[in-house]
């Protein structure tokens, strides 16, 4: 009887471990699984500027040269073209020029005498005669009109791509809709709009150096101020450009 006794209780604290067991990797079940969808969460981030970050990188700066056939050689429209080409290079430029010259088209001895007059306008407006590349290609279109291409790289601001919609913006069982959180496209265009719009993409990461200042107005204003003058710009016709007496 006592043996029984000893052997029910012991079936007893089996059970009660079991039991003790189960409940814990419950909890911890559930536990893990508020700690994951929170993680989660926090991954989403709230302020458009991340997670529409505008990003520093090296894109392509191009112009295209539309050559025919029948004349080699660049019209002075096409020539103001190369020379403002120049100025771009010569301000943002990282690298060297690269030429694309069509390869076995019909306008392909027009295109090699223009290439020619384009590199003499780029090496004597200042351009290194070692940082200038032909590069030939071959259009998928021949009998298309091949055009030469001045290619050189630079520092670009990008943001985007935008109109991307992980999560519904209506009604759903989607956890994300019942958070009040902003929706995933909200920002981006303003982003994108304001990478395009910078001049210089330095200055979205530190301020410019300080440049000299302007002297030459202080000194007259300095100078009527040590007289007893007053130092205030004196236009002598201020109505000469007005149209209209309005607000007079």
């Amino acid at each position: 009887m006592r043996f029984v006794k000893l052997a029910i209780a012991d079936r007893r604290r089996i059970t009660m471990f079991a039991a003790r067991g189960l409940m814990v990797c419950g909890l911890t079940a559930i536990l893990t699984g508020c700690y994951t969808q929170r993680e989660v969460t926090a991954t989403i981030p709230t302020d458009y500027r991340q997670r529409h970050p505008i990003a520093i990188k090296e894109s392509e700066h191009k112009v295209v040269i539309f050559i025919g056939s029948k004349r080699g050689g660049l019209t002075p429209i096409q020539r103001a073209d190369v020379l403002a080409f120049v100025s771009e290079w010569k301000r943002e430029a990282t690298g060297g020029v690269i030429i694309d010259l069509p390869s076995g088209t019909a306008n392909q001895r027009a295109a090699i005498e223009t290439m020619r007059e384009i590199r003499s306008i780029l090496t004597s407006a200042g351009i290194p005669a070692g940082g200038i590349e032909v590069r030939p290609y071959e259009p998928a279109d021949r009998q298309s009109l091949a055009t030469i291409k001045l290619n050189y790289p630079k520092i670009k601001a990008q943001a985007g791509p935008c109109g991307l919609w992980p999560h519904d913006l209506g009604p759903s069982a989607d956890p994300y809709y019942g958070e009040n959180r902003p929706y995933w496209n909200l920002g981006c265009s303003s982003q994108r709009n304001l990478a395009a719009m910078v001049d210089n993409p330095a200055d979205l990461v530190q301020p410019r150096g300080e440049t000299p200042a302007y002297t030459a107005r202080r000194s007259v204003v300095i100078d009527k101020y040590r007289k007893g003058e007053s130092p205030a710009t004196n236009y002598p016709s201020p109505d000469k450009g007005r149209i209209t007496d309005i607000g007079k």
